[in-house]
């Protein structure tokens, strides 16, 4: 009896997990943005520099990461911070952030891609 009940239980929990996953996998994740192949590029490239010097060491991105530096998520869109605070520091680093050394166009495909990961959260700018 009790071995029933647990089953019954491990289900249910099991069905409601399938379904949130689905939710979450599917809706969660649209994307209505329209972007050419230009401002995709950008984006990859961004995303390439953004790993190469392993930015997450220090920094988040939808809550994960490190805690040295400033969650990064919606930085792009922050009033306090927004596009011309992260080229400074990308630019020229700041007290706990080394200087990298980019070039101007490193530094736009950066911001090109935390562009893009700030217009994708926005079930994280809702909490």
């Amino acid at each position: 009896m009790i071995a029933m009940g647990r089953i019954g239980v491990f289900l249910f929990l099991f069905a409601g997990y399938v379904l949130y996953s689905s939710v979450v996998y599917t809706k969660g994740t649209e994307n209505n943005l329209q972007l050419s192949n230009a401002e995709l590029t950008k984006i990859d490239n961004g995303k390439k520099i953004f790993q190469q010097y392993n930015c997450v060491a220090c920094h988040q991105l939808y809550g994960l990461g490190g805690y040295l530096g400033p969650e990064l998520t919606t930085a792009y869109s922050d009033k306090k911070r927004g596009e011309q605070y992260m080229r400074i520091f990308l630019k020229a680093g700041g007290m706990r952030m080394p200087n990298f050394h980019f070039t101007d166009g490193e530094v736009n495909d950066i911001i090109s891609y935390l562009k893009y990961v700030d217009s994708s959260a926005i079930t994280y700018k809702m909490q």
